[in-house]
């Protein structure tokens, strides 16, 4: 069967970009690296062309393409985090790297790439049936920069800030 594989596209540090996303979570592995056969745009002979890595057990490439090129948020990588134990390691992992914060869980890494740090209560909380709670939590993310777990309980839960 056929799988979508995102191919992200760095200039010269794809091995160090995919070294450092598969320290971030556990079930993340570099699995292979493909070296450039000859010299061209993307580097030198020998050099790394393609870095093939999971984190938490997506499939993802990195491929040095031989230019910078911008990210924009039109595609971002989710992390969903199991706790805000989580949470706060992966978001300062990301800043200690030369990440910077944005809004609602969202930061950017060194290299540009969009990134959403998310516990996975959120998405229990907005698929709620009770459309208020849901609604709280959804008005309480929106307030945040890195996502607060208790926080965002109280909200849904229709408890002020303690």
């Amino acid at each position: 069967m056929s799988k979508v594989v995102p191919c992200m596209w760095f200039n010269g540090d794809a091995e160090e970009a995919a070294k450092f996303y598969t320290s971030l979570v556990p079930n993340s592995a570099i699995t292979h690296v493909q070296r450039n056969v000859s010299d061209g745009p993307s580097g030198k002979e020998g050099s790394v062309l393609v870095v093939e890595f999971t984190v938490a057990g997506q499939p993802l490439v990195a491929l040095n393409g031989g230019m910078k090129m911008e990210y924009t948020h039109a595609i971002s990588l989710m992390i969903h985090c199991d706790d805000q134990a989580q949470v706060d390691g992966v978001w300062n992992a990301f800043l200690a790297h030369g990440g910077k914060e944005e809004q609602c869980g969202w930061l950017r890494d060194r290299w540009g790439v969009a990134w959403q740090v998310v516990p996975k209560v959120m998405f229990e909380f907005l698929s709620s049936p009770d459309k208020a709670a849901a609604a709280r939590a959804m008005q309480a993310m929106m307030k945040m920069v890195k996502l607060d777990v208790d926080a965002l309980r109280r909200a849904f839960e229709g408890k002020s800030a303690a």
